[in-house]
């Protein structure tokens, strides 16, 4: 959340905090592997069911005989919440040391980087265009926060 405007505020450092948002990302991934490991029975099934995934859990588990590595790679880039990925990889006893360097692909790839490249390079003429229309931004951004606090009340 902090990557955007700490990258737009200062262009040259966005790879820097680009990669402190993978190592946090990841670190996070090993904390969901650890519970799924560890704590399935307890706390993982917890969290699980709170998302309302606990049918997704058993696909998961069946796919990473196949898949592995292609799992963890392609739900780090999907909106899919990347808890369920980390739980299942130490649930299924998946390869550590793999599902760390597929995180880092995948985490990185998905919004650190990516925002990295961009706000290097355009850093500066995106700080322009928000700081001349900043109440123009902050107003979208306060409706897309509303509406998507309207979208999940309505879905629970």
């Amino acid at each position: 959340m902090l990557l955007l405007p700490m990258s737009i505020a200062r262009p040259r450092r966005a790879w820097l905090f680009a990669g402190l948002c993978t190592v946090a990302s990841v670190a996070g991934g090993m904390l969901g592997y650890a519970i799924g490991a560890l704590l399935y029975d307890s706390a993982g099934q917890w969290l699980i069911n709170l998302y309302h995934l606990g049918d997704k859990v058993e696909t998961f588990r069946a796919g990473y005989a196949h898949y592995g590595a292609w799992v963890i790679l392609l739900k780090g880039l999907t909106p899919i919440p990347y808890k369920l990925v980390t739980i299942t990889s130490g649930f299924a006893g998946y390869n550590i040391w793999l599902f760390i360097l597929c995180s880092i692909v995948a985490r990185g790839g998905r919004f650190s980087f990516v925002v990295a490249i961009v706000l290097n390079r355009y850093g500066d003429i995106i700080r322009a265009e928000v700081e001349k229309r900043l109440g123009l931004w902050v107003a979208l951004l306060a409706a897309v926060l509303v509406f998507g606090f309207v979208i999940v009340f309505w879905l629970l």
